[in-house]
């Protein structure tokens, strides 16, 4: 990976994270768009989604409820994604890879969320002086300098000397290895399912689940299809369900 590859790569990692543009956290901070753009960058875009889709698989049940992070997927999309390109690793290789990575990006967010504190105080004190105009500093600028230091830097060193370090690695472990690897990496998508099917199955809306089953496997409906039909059934639900809730107030 060159120079120039190793910085875009940390850059988007950067954007993956970076509250500048308001479409961050829902494209780009998915390991599918984020593997798709990382195989742009280190040119083969078709790889880097195929890797970025598997990856994306494992975290399909992801959540972030009250500023807690399970998991950093979008260093998992990116950085993973960069490493097993580079490195020649196989999906399910990419995958185990991948985990430990999201595990790791957690410290990233918990060490922003607790020294990001500091700009509040910094706009406090300004706003107490009156100094209005100088509120772009601790609200825009030193954040974002902040955020690419923790993020954009680190990522940056990590796939252009990390490359090369995973090169060596993968052709001195042997197939052993990385057959275990590759099955560890293989139930991720799995264990992504089964968590998102749990939280599914305590509500009333387990029925939509085997409907869709039924429309793909026997029917032979094609996705777009299948989600056109489902946006048309949450419409309905919605209306019916916001109908019997006002007659129950209403009685009450």
């Amino acid at each position: 990976m060159s120079l120039f590859q190793a910085f875009l790569c940390g850059l988007l990692y950067y954007l993956c994270n970076g509250s500048i543009t308001m479409i961050s956290y829902v494209t780009w901070y998915r390991p599918l768009v984020g593997g798709f753009l990382t195989g742009c960058i280190l040119g083969d875009p078709v790889q880097g989604t195929i890797i970025g889709a598997t990856i994306n698989m494992m975290f399909i049940g992801f959540i972030s409820a009250g500023g807690a992070l399970p998991s950093d997927m979008a260093l998992a999309g990116v950085l993973g994604t960069a490493l097993a390109i580079s490195g020649g690793l196989d999906v399910n290789s990419a995958l185990a890879i991948a985990v430990p990575l999201g595990l790791l990006g957690t410290l990233v967010w918990v060490g922003r969320m607790t020294l990001d504190s500091i700009f509040n105080r910094w706009t406090n004190k300004l706003i107490e002086k009156g100094k209005l105009k100088g509120l772009w500093w601790p609200t825009i600028i030193a954040p974002q300098i902040f955020l690419y230091c923790i993020t954009g830097i680190p990522c940056f060193l990590a796939c252009y000397f990390g490359s090369q370090a995973v090169a060596s690695v993968v052709n001195s472990l042997g197939a052993t290895f990385l057959g275990v690897l590759s099955t560890v990496g293989g139930i991720m998508p799995a264990l992504g399912i089964a968590i998102t099917m749990k939280y599914i199955f305590k509500g009333d809306t387990r029925v939509f689940l085997f409907l869709g089953f039924f429309l793909s496997s026997w029917a032979g409906f094609s996705l777009i299809a299948i989600g056109c039909f489902a946006v048309c059934i949450a419409l309905i639900y919605t209306q019916l369900s916001s109908k019997i809730e006002g007659a129950e107030d209403e009685e009450a």
